[in-house]
């Protein structure tokens, strides 16, 4: 994934964990995602139109499809208010497919710094398979930081690493890129739960809530 591009998804992320926070609306979030989602669907077939049939540049155009088409979905489901469902199945395919990503990326591009984003992108879209898919909306929030957590750590720093020319992979970027991820999921619910908006108590039968 190309570095420019790296940075705008760091910055879905970071716009789509808030909103599951319930910090930005998802109307507030649609524009970015079909910006975004956009760019991911139509660089990845730009660069397989122009690879001349490469497979190793079509492997690693690929792979840009499975975000561009779940920031898309999403940008859709806001719009329209269809409900998550497709969407968290959708992500449980992204979340195997991310799998074999981060093997190509340890086994065969000897980048463990990028199989480690990998590792942890399977898990955030494996959390919103169990949040869409399977309904766990208790989850929302921990998914929302999880999301922001991985929008800079996998994303936006090295995005800007990369375009800066600073960028280097290896074990300890790796290990220091899992910590952080791991760290996150594993604190997920509790900060969640501390940074998600405050949701309306529940009208009482003798004080119904005025509807809007």
């Amino acid at each position: 994934m190309g570095g420019v591009g790296l940075l705008y998804v760091g910055a879905v992320l970071i716009i789509d964990g808030l909103m599951l926070l319930g910090r930005i609306t998802p109307q507030g979030a649609t524009p970015l995602n079909f910006f975004v989602g956009g760019l991911q669907v139509l660089t990845p077939t730009v660069l397989i139109v122009q690879s001349g049939g490469d497979p190793d540049v079509i492997f690693g155009a690929s792979g840009l499809y499975l975000f561009g088409f779940t920031y898309l979905w999403v940008a859709v489901n806001n719009t329209t208010g269809w409900s998550g469902e497709g969407l968290g199945w959708f992500s449980l395919f992204v979340a195997l497919a991310a799998i074999g990503y981060a093997w190509h990326a340890f086994a065969v591009e000897a980048d463990p710094a990028f199989g480690a984003i990998w590792l942890l992108w399977a898990v955030l879209w494996f959390m919103l398979f169990v949040l869409l898919g399977l309904g766990r909306v208790a989850l929302r929030p921990a998914v929302g930081v999880v999301a922001v957590v991985d929008g800079v750590v996998t994303a936006a720093v090295p995005a800007f690493l990369i375009v800066s020319g600073q960028w280097v992979t290896g074990t300890v970027p790796a290990v220091v890129i899992a910590v952080i991820g791991v760290a996150a999921v594993v604190l997920a619910v509790p900060i969640g739960r501390r940074l998600g908006a405050p949701t309306p108590d529940a009208p009482t039968p003798a004080a119904p809530a005025a509807t809007t």
